[in-house]
């Protein structure tokens, strides 16, 4: 499910890093939303990170 269906954008992984650098596991999750758009002159839901949305709007 958290996958930009435009760029394919998902989760990546890291390390928070404390003041005394001590690398514990995180996340990074990309802004995803559900979006409807029209594709061929039909709604369709997608799911869209919001860099695509804004990228798709301004072609738009």
């Amino acid at each position: 499910m958290a996958v930009c269906a435009h760029c394919g954008k998902k989760t990546t992984f890291g390390h928070n890093r404390s003041f005394s650098m001590k690398a514990t596991n995180r996340t990074f999750k990309p802004n995803l939303q559900k979006v409807t758009l029209y594709e061929d002159g039909k709604k369709v839901k997608k799911v869209l990170c919001t860099k695509c949305i804004k990228t798709l709007s301004k072609t738009a």
